[in-house]
């Protein structure tokens, strides 16, 4: 298992959509262990394949407070939102040292490919849920900066650049 490098903001493949995965394979399960070294590394809350440049709808989530409690989701769709809404101040490996409050519904339901290679739907609550969102923003190839205005995000986008150089 590896810790991988995270792509920076600029690069394009974190903003185009990932490709469907087909099956659950060896090579997925070896991809999502990497992805979980990697999530504790940073650490974090979730990370979605693309993050680390590989162009895939995968991710994992583990928004528990002990840890190892790893969630791992191939092609995962958000079925129902909640129509209450929470604030998170959110950020990405991505986008070093910056981070914004982004509102979210509360609580999705959500279906995917479990690491059996079986489809599962589950509800996600609070920082769970912004997670999992946060991670599929990613598989669609947008950023939590996204969710700002252009100037806000323009800010923020400099301001991590900035970070970067020194």
């Amino acid at each position: 298992m590896t810790v991988r490098p995270f792509l920076p903001y600029s690069d394009r493949r974190l903003h185009i959509p990932a490709e469907s995965v087909e099956a659950v394979t060896e090579t997925v399960r070896m991809i999502w262990d990497d992805m979980i070294d990697t999530m504790e590394a940073m650490p974090g809350v979730g990370l979605a394949a693309p993050q680390i440049g590989i162009m895939l709808r995968l991710a994992v989530v583990d928004a528990s407070d002990k840890r190892g409690q790893a969630v791992r989701m191939a092609n995962p769709e958000v079925l129902h939102a909640s129509v209450q809404f929470r604030s998170h101040e959110e950020a990405s490996p991505n986008l070093p040292g910056v981070s914004a409050p982004i509102s979210r519904p509360r609580a999705v339901t959500v279906r995917f490919l479990n690491d059996a290679g079986e489809v599962e739907v589950r509800d996600f609550v609070g920082l769970w849920a912004t997670s999992v969102q946060h991670q599929i923003d990613h598989l669609d190839g947008r950023v939590y900066v996204d969710h700002l205005s252009p100037l806000r995000r323009k800010m923020l986008v400099a301001k991590s650049a900035k970070l970067a150089r020194r």
